[in-house]
C-alpha cells in the first residue's frame, strides 16, 4: 500500500498552505484576539472560492469529489499553518446538508456565504432528529449562522438562533472562539442518521489531521531553530538533548500521520478493523502533537515561552482538537473496547 502523497495532493496541500499564510498568517491570531471573531468573513470567502471547503463533496453537490485522504492532508497543512475559522464544521455541514437535500444551503456554506460554528454536547445533552437539549460549548460560532452539533447517532445542522443567548467564554486557543449555550428544546433543521453516512468517523478523521499536521509543524520548526541557533560557537542541535528531543518529535509526527492516513483508506474501503484504527489514530496523534508542542517549547527557550513567539500557539491548538469528538480517556477507553486489528 502506497501511502506517499500523489503530485496532485501535493498541489492541493501547496495550495491550501499559500492561502493561509498569506491571507490568514499566524500573526492575524494576535492582532485579531480581541475581535468577535478569528477570521475576517471576506478572507473566508476566498478561501471558499478556492474550495477549501467542498475538497470531499461531490461533484453534483458542487464539490470537488477527492476522498478522504486527500482531506486528511488538507486538514493537516490548514493546521500546520494555524489556520483559524470553522473549517472542520462548515466542511462537514455542507455535506450533512447536501445529504439532506438542501442543495441551496449546502452551496451557500460551500461558497462561505453562510458559516457554520460547531456545537460539542456536554454532560447530558442530547441530540437526535426530533430535537436536541442540554449544555453545549460552540465553537467559532461568532458570525455563523447554523451550527453543527455531531453524536455517534448522527449529525444534526441547527439554526444559531435555537441557541438563544450564547455566554462568551475565554479560551485558551486566541484563534479559536468559545461560547456556551444551554437549551431546553431546540428544533434540529436536518439530521443525518450515521447508518446513511457517519459524519462522527469523518469529525474524528479531520481532527486528526489536524493534530497530526500540528505535530509535523512543531517538529519541523524545532529542527529549523535546532540547525540556525547558535550558542558557544555551534549549532545547539549538536547537543544530544536537543537532538535527541527532536528524533523522538520526528518518530511521533510521522506515525500520527502515518496512522490518520491509513484510517482514512480503511474507512474508505470499509475495513471491518476501520474503528479501531480511527482511534488508534486520534490517540496516537493527540499523544504526538501535544508532546511535540511542549518540546518545541523548550528548544527554543526563552523565545518559546513569549507570547509573541507561536510555539504557545501550537500547544492551545493541540489541546482544543483533542477535546473534540471524544475526551482522550473515552477515545482510549473505546479503543481498548475494539476487536483486535486485522
Amino acid at each position: 500500500m502506497d501511502l506517499l502523497p500523489s503530485e496532485e495532493q501535493l498541489e492541493i496541500v501547496a495550495a491550501a498552505e499559500d492561502f493561509v499564510s498569506s491571507r490568514m498568517p499566524s500573526t492575524d491570531i494576535r492582532l485579531r484576539r480581541t475581535e468577535a471573531s478569528a477570521i475576517d468573513a471576506d478572507v473566508w470567502r476566498e478561501g471558499a472560492e478556492l474550495g477549501l471547503l467542498t475538497l470531499g463533496l461531490d461533484e453534483a453537490s458542487g464539490g470537488a469529489g477527492l476522498k478522504l485522504d486527500d482531506e486528511v492532508l488538507m486538514f493537516a497543512a490548514l493546521a500546520r499553518n494555524l489556520a483559524t475559522g470553522p473549517f472542520l464544521a462548515s466542511t462537514l455541514a455542507a455535506r450533512v446538508a447536501a445529504h439532506c437535500g438542501d442543495a441551496r444551503l449546502s452551496k451557500l456554506i460551500g461558497a462561505g456565504d453562510a458559516m457554520v460554528g460547531l456545537a460539542e454536547p456536554r454532560g447530558d445533552a442530547a441530540i437526535g432528529p426530533d430535537g436536541f437539549k442540554g449544555a453545549f460549548d460552540l465553537l467559532d460560532c461568532a458570525g455563523a449562522t447554523h451550527a453543527l452539533a455531531v453524536s455517534e447517532h448522527g449529525a444534526a445542522l441547527l439554526e444559531l438562533s435555537e441557541f438563544g443567548d450564547i455566554t462568551t467564554v475565554e479560551s485558551v486557543d486566541p484563534g479559536t472562539r468559545l461560547g456556551a449555550a444551554t437549551v431546553v428544546a431546540g428544533t434540529v433543521l436536518h439530521w443525518l442518521p450515521a447508518d446513511v453516512e457517519s459524519i462522527w468517523d469523518r469529525a474524528v478523521l479531520l481532527t486528526t489531521a489536524g493534530l497530526a499536521g500540528l505535530a509535523e509543524a512543531t517538529t519541523a520548526t524545532s529542527t529549523l531553530h535546532a540547525k540556525t541557533r547558535v550558542q558557544f560557537g555551534r549549532p545547539i542541535g549538536v547537543n544530544q538533548a536537543i537532538k535527541h528531543a527532536c528524533a523522538d518529535m520526528a518518530v511521533g509526527a510521522d506515525a500520527a500521520i502515518s496512522q490518520t492516513l491509513f484510517a482514512a483508506v480503511c474507512l474508505q474501503s470499509g475495513r471491518p478493523d476501520a474503528r479501531f484504527q480511527l482511534l488508534a489514530a486520534k490517540s496516537v496523534a493527540s499523544r504526538a502533537a501535544i508532546a511535540n508542542a511542549e518540546a518545541n517549547i523548550h528548544i527554543h527557550g526563552g523565545m518559546g515561552y513569549t507570547y509573541e513567539h507561536d510555539a504557545h500557539l501550537y500547544l492551545k491548538r493541540a489541546h482544543v482538537l483533542n477535546q473534540l469528538f471524544g475526551e482522550p480517556n473515552a477515545v482510549l477507553a473505546d479503543l481498548l473496547a475494539q476487536e483486535p486489528a486485522q
